[in-house]
C-alpha cells in the first residue's frame, strides 16, 4: 500500500506523508481523517504519500518514525510530526500549522 495522491497548485503545494502499518483500523481512520482534513483545509494544495511499514520498513528509518499511524509534513518546513489516528481536527490543524479554511 503507497499511495500518492496529488492536488496541484504551484503557489504553496504542502508533502505529507502518512506512515502506517497495513490495513489496522487506526491506519485507515488516519488516512480517512486526512483525507477530509486536506479536502476541507488544503484543497488543491497538497501531495499525499501514504507508505506502508510492513512493506517498506526501510522508509521509517528516513523519517525516524516510531510510531504509528504518523503523519509528516515535508513541506513546507520546518518538518512537523503528528502521531495517532488524526481525528482531533484542531490538534492536526495547529500540528501542521494550517489556517483553517473558512466555512459557510
Amino acid at each position: 500500500m503507497s499511495e500518492v495522491i496529488e492536488e496541484e497548485n504551484p503557489a504553496e503545494t504542502w508533502e505529507l506523508r502518512l506512515y502506517v502499518a497495513g490495513q489496522t483500523p487506526k491506519s485507515v481512520t488516519a488516512l480517512a481523517n486526512l483525507k477530509k482534513h486536506c479536502e476541507l483545509h488544503l484543497k488543491g494544495r497538497y501531495k499525499l504519500e501514504v507508505i506502508d511499514l510492513l512493506v517498506n520498513p526501510q522508509l521509517a528509518e528516513g523519517d525516524q518514525i516510531l510510531a504509528i499511524p504518523t503523519l509528516v509534513r515535508k513541506v513546507p518546513e520546518p518538518i512537523r510530526k503528528i502521531i495517532g489516528d488524526l481525528s482531533n481536527e484542531e490538534r492536526v490543524l495547529v500540528g501542521l500549522d494550517v489556517r483553517p479554511a473558512l466555512r459557510d
